[in-house]
């Protein structure tokens, strides 16, 4: 009972205001984070601490010209998500591939699936010779839905499937990266939608060009614990997406996850690869939300 009436009163003179707390106080107090000062977001200078990217499917109605020369002007350093038939229009500007996919990688259908074994390695060859010729270091890839498959056998399909195929991108210098989902809200069902079931996989192929794309929205809604998380598994971890959450949109105040503090983890391991937006922007000047989204996270 003491411990309540204890808590009670804080709240209360809180509230109220008492003793040195005002409103700014309680920020300052409890060592809160503001979010970034307007005049920030009015300046395009980056520090270079993170390599920028965004992700092309969420700005999908700007043409990829326009959207690979502004992108370089806000001091994006790629796109993610482009497919080969994309790759020359961002190198025009500079920018490279971060992420490479084509049109057969499907998130339902992956590597836990054994009928999907052959057709996938077929298909992942001609993509990962052309993105070696393109100096582009990593190709997307999905586990597939569970379909009642138990994790052992999910794990175990997904390293029958991959080995060959990562032997043949070792030579070429390519990395497999694999996406960790949320099978809460956007895809049902979907198997590597923990950290833990990642790491373990890549645990079990031993394979130092088999990580992880550590996606920040989605692992938030499967597990929080964003920071410890990252700490606990970056050796795992070759890529980042953001978004906001609730929502997927914006990565400012007017959601939960506060991404100045992410990224300053996120550069406590050592990374030296990709931090990719993948945000729905809402605002009239998706630009200008993107422009917003690079500034929150250049720490």
């Amino acid at each position: 009972m003491k411990n309540k009436f204890n808590r009670r009163e804080v709240i209360k003179n809180l509230a109220l205001g008492t003793g040195a707390l005002s409103l700014g106080g309680v920020s300052s107090a409890f060592n809160m984070p503001e979010s970034p000062a307007k005049e920030d977001l009015n300046s395009s200078r980056l520090k270079g601490n993170i390599n920028h990217s965004v992700c092309r499917w969420c700005f999908g109605d700007i043409p990829l010209d326009k959207f690979a020369r502004e992108s370089a002007e806000l001091g994006l350093k790629a796109i993610d998500l482009l497919k080969p038939s994309e790759w020359a229009t961002v190198e025009k500007y500079g920018l490279t591939c971060s992420m490479a996919t084509d049109d057969f990688a499907n998130i339902g259908e992956g590597f836990n699936d054994p009928k999907n074994h052959k057709k996938l390695q077929l298909a992942y060859k001609p993509l990962i010779d052309k993105a070696s010729e393109h100096g582009i270091k990593n190709v997307i890839c999905f586990s597939g839905n569970k379909r009642q498959l138990s994790k052992e056998e999910g794990l175990e399909n997904c390293a029958v499937g991959l080995t060959p195929l990562l032997k043949y991108a070792e030579e070429r210098e390519v990395n497999l990266v694999m996406e960790l989902l949320n099978s809460k809200v956007n895809h049902p069902d979907y198997q590597c939608d923990h950290t833990s079931w990642g790491a373990a996989l890549c645990e079990k192929m031993g394979l130092s060009n088999f990580k992880l794309l550590y996606d920040i929205y989605h692992m938030q809604i499967m597990e929080g614990d964003i920071i410890r998380t990252i700490h606990n598994n970056h050796q795992y971890i070759n890529h980042y997406h953001t978004a906001g959450n609730p929502g997927r949109n914006e990565i400012n105040e007017t959601q939960e996850l506060y991404y100045p503090a992410i990224v300053r983890a996120i550069l406590e391991t050592g990374f030296d690869g990709y931090l990719a937006q993948e945000f729905v922007p809402t605002y009239e000047d998706k630009m200008a939300a993107l422009k917003e989204a690079v500034l929150i996270c250049d720490v």
